[in-house]
């Protein structure tokens, strides 16, 4: 059997990164710049004013106090975004709106609630200093700053900054595109009664929320039968809309793997030595573009351990995402477990983060889901480890 690091060597090497393309804003978070970012303009664009207040020459109101008072004419009112902006004449004030440009001639801003807020003669009672309360012209960035690293994700500040600059659109590294596709003539949708022998399908919408995730982008999550000829139907029907295709079922060693029939030249077929997930393939379509392909097991818990392990790492470090691997912990066991020799097993865990110890949740068989969507860690025993007594420190991927 094929160890779990060479599977994700392999589930590696067929998803790679789509080349660098500008995208909106509005579409670029969470996404990592493909390239450096260097300011066009510097911010503050002009001098202005950091409060509400009156714009003075600091050498008027020097000697302002609550007892000696300070009385000016009030000669213009300057809101934010005015642009004709008259200079100011020594011994007279221009009220002034946060972020307004400071005229020529004025030196400092007095906040309006050092004053009487009069409109034509202002009772200003403190003193200002030159430059007090003024934002001064590339004081937060200077034209030409290179502000926003290639290799950095883009964050709402980010994007502030982006939008602040002018920018309408960031050069990014783009989402993997992903078509999940379930397989199962047992499958239906929810809402739908059940005939006797059916299920509801869950892996797509699961893996589609886990790709999501995962930062990458869902195209489509479709579900066919096992028929060789609807299967191949729906991928030509998204030949081109996919970087990667994930599919789940069809690939055991039964009579209707519909996957294995129908993609059994480019795609191989192993087994992996793991616990659940041992069936998996991976592969490129024959298409134009090679889609890559990763084929997941059925059985819910099996897909999406498999996709924890092999999908959802590759994605991220295709799309230059940090953090691309789960944080690994070390946990004391609180029980005693078993382990079949020579797989590695991922059993559903809780992580008691305050007391460092971790308890195996429900049983490892592979269609225990309820166990797994209350779980929030997967505790890893290697292919060696056939007993671990309680009291043991252990292995566990955080999946919080």
């Amino acid at each position: 059997m094929r160890s779990v690091q060479e599977h994700q060597r392999v589930v590696a090497g067929l998803i790679t990164a789509r080349p660098p393309a500008p995208v909106p804003l509005a579409e670029a978070l969470g996404l990592v710049l493909a390239e450096d970012v260097d300011a066009p303009l510097s911010l503050p664009g002009f001098d202005n004013s950091a409060m509400d207040g009156y714009a003075v020459a600091a050498e008027d109101v020097a000697t302002a106090t609550e007892d000696t008072p300070v009385r000016l004419p009030v000669t213009q009112d300057i809101p934010a975004g005015r642009t004709d902006i008259p200079a100011l004449e020594r011994g007279t004030a221009h009220r002034i709106m946060t972020g307004a440009p400071l005229p020529t001639g004025a030196t400092a801003v007095v906040p309006v609630e050092a004053t009487d807020g009069a409109v034509d003669t202002v009772t200003i009672r403190a003193s200002a200093r030159a430059g007090q309360h003024v934002r001064r012209a590339g004081e937060d960035v200077t034209a030409g700053t290179t502000v926003l690293a290639a290799g950095q994700l883009v964050t709402p500040a980010a994007l502030g900054l982006a939008a602040a600059l002018g920018l309408g659109e960031l050069t990014v590294i783009p989402r993997q595109r992903v078509l999940v596709l379930s397989t199962g003539t047992e499958l239906v949708s929810p809402g739908v009664p059940l005939q006797p022998g059916q299920i509801y399908e869950s892996n797509g919408v699961m893996l589609a929320a886990a790709v999501r995730d995962a930062g990458a982008e869902v195209v489509a999550s479709p579900m066919t039968g096992d028929d060789v000829d609807a299967f191949r139907e729906t991928l030509l029907g998204h030949c081109g809309q996919a970087d990667l295709v994930i599919t789940t079922g069809g690939v055991s060693a039964g009579a209707y793997e519909v996957v294995k029939d129908a993609l059994g030249g480019p795609v191989e077929f192993v087994k992996v030595a793991m616990q659940p997930g041992m069936p998996q393939g991976a592969g490129s379509l024959d298409d134009a573009a090679g889609t890559s392909i990763v084929t997941l097991p059925g059985n819910p818990v099996s897909a999406l351990v498999s996709f924890e392990v092999f999908v959802r790492p590759a994605l991220r470090s295709a799309m230059g995402l940090p953090h691309a691997e789960r944080p690994r912990r070390s946990a004391v066991l609180t029980e005693d477990l078993t382990s079949p020799r020579g797989k590695r097993q991922f059993r559903r865990g809780v992580l008691d983060p305050t007391t460092g110890t971790v308890t195996s949740y429900g049983p490892p068989a592979s269609h225990h889901l309820r166990w797994l969507a209350s779980a929030n860690c997967l505790l890893e025993l290697d292919e060696d480890t056939v007993e671990v007594a309680a009291g043991s420190r252990v292995h566990v991927w955080d999946l919080r």
